[in-house]
């Protein structure tokens, strides 16, 4: 058999995940584009994002990008067995990625203290709702939960309506990317010190995070925060109807873009009105020049008006559909969209690895594979098992192996990273 390809800058460095839904496969996900061998582990009868959208002749299309890169394993970890195999395997691991409620591993005896007895180099991700300490630290968070209690669902929607929510695991990516930071960080610790620590993610913390420009201004002004709908807190930066019935996305509150803007519309005089001198003012008069910039943009229609705000250089768009994303140029000749090699589907289209690096960029090597797909060929040549060990494992239903046979490049190395 021949070797999986790992390219990219975390290429020689072995992940364990342990997470489910959507932040830990998230983090993961991102060390996988780069390079990095990632084990994911999931339940016998498999992770709950493949019962989350769209399924395709019976697959689950979250799951194919989500789970991408990686090989998968399916162990029951409720039984002793199973928390034996990932005890095995984070030994031989240099990252442990996991979002369970705290206190879970360790009634399993796979806390961090556990795995990094034998593994002291060991970086464990910790994902969870509340964080691994605090009064709130026990409670389950799912992302909308921690995306309420963290400050951010107050902020989203429009100021008469109830608080709303963009259509996607939010805070949940916000999570996933600030916990793959924080491994990076405690990586670059290792590497000077050989030792491994934990990162410790909280999600409602995550969320919290992005509230900086309000923090402040509360504690000093007494200032709360309040929905804006598709408006911000300058002007004119706000959504307009068009002549067609469209929308379009003006964001001209910088001082020589605002200048720009007025030209465009032949409003030069609104540069001397003392509503809009500056962009303190604007903020202050905003409904002022939301007004006036709604009734001129409505004497165009979307295409018309896009072309000719890019040409007066005032930044401006549509609201992109995915059907417009599909279409557009941009996305095309940056690549942001690429069709991954899927066994029962030929290929699927998922998103491009972010950021592009220059020289080690990252890559899309499969899409997500079945159940269990990899289990044999994991436990066999990272663990040594026998075919008669995994086949009674299997026996016993402490592990789930795909009942197809996995074709084309299968064998992984042996050890996790050595980098002292």
């Amino acid at each position: 058999m021949s070797e999986i390809e790992f390219s990219g800058p975390l290429r020689g460095y072995r992940v364990l995940e342990l997470g489910s839904t959507v932040a830990g496969p998230f983090c993961g996900r991102m060390f996988a584009d780069f390079g990095a061998e990632v084990i994911k582990v999931e339940p016998t009868d498999g992770d709950a994002i493949r019962s989350i959208g769209g399924q395709y002749k019976g697959k689950s299309l979250y799951a194919s990008s989500i789970f991408r890169n990686k090989s998968l394993i399916a162990i029951d970890l409720h039984t002793v067995e199973g928390q034996n195999i990932v005890r095995e395997l984070a030994s031989k691991s240099d990252f442990v990625v996991e979002n369970f409620k705290p206190g879970t591993l360790e009634k399993w005896n796979l806390g961090y203290p556990e795995l990094s007895e034998g593994n002291p180099k060991l970086i464990m991700v910790r994902i969870s709702g509340y964080g691994q300490t605090g009064p709130y630290s026990k409670r389950p968070g799912y992302g909308i939960i921690c995306e309420a209690v963290g400050g951010l669902r107050h902020l989203s929607g429009d100021p008469d309506r109830p608080p709303t929510r963009v259509a996607v695991s939010l805070t949940d990516y916000i999570s996933g990317l600030y916990a793959f930071s924080g491994a990076l960080l405690a990586l670059s610790e290792r590497h000077r010190t050989g030792l491994g620590q934990y990162v410790d993610a909280a999600l409602y913390e995550c969320a919290f995070s992005f509230l900086e420009q309000h923090i402040a201004s509360y504690q000093k002004l007494g200032t709360v925060a309040k929905r804006m709908g598709s408006g911000t807190g300058s002007a004119p930066n706000n959504l307009y109807l068009t002549k067609d019935g469209q929308y379009i996305h003006i964001a001209a509150n910088g001082a020589s873009v605002f200048k720009r803007l007025m030209h465009a519309m032949e409003c030069p005089d609104l540069m001397s009105d003392a509503r809009f001198l500056s962009g303190i003012a604007r903020s202050k008069n905003r409904d002022a020049m939301d007004r006036i910039v709604s009734e001129w943009a409505v004497k165009y229609d979307l295409e018309a008006l896009e072309s000719f705000l890019e040409k007066a250089r005032v930044p401006a768009s549509r609201i992109f559909t995915i059907a417009d994303i599909f279409r557009d140029p941009h996305y095309r000749a940056r690549g942001a969209i690429v069709e991954a090699v899927d066994e029962e589907l030929g290929s699927v289209a998922v998103s491009a690895p972010v950021p592009k690096l220059g020289r080690t960029p990252g890559k899309i090597r499969h899409s997500g594979r079945r159940i269990g797909q990899d289990t044999h060929r994991v436990l066999s040549e990272i663990l040594g098992f026998s075919d008669e060990q995994i086949n009674r494992l299997s026996v016993d239903k402490v592990v789930g192996l795909d009942a197809v046979p996995a074709r084309g490049k299968t064998s992984i190395r042996k050890g996790a990273k050595n980098d002292g």
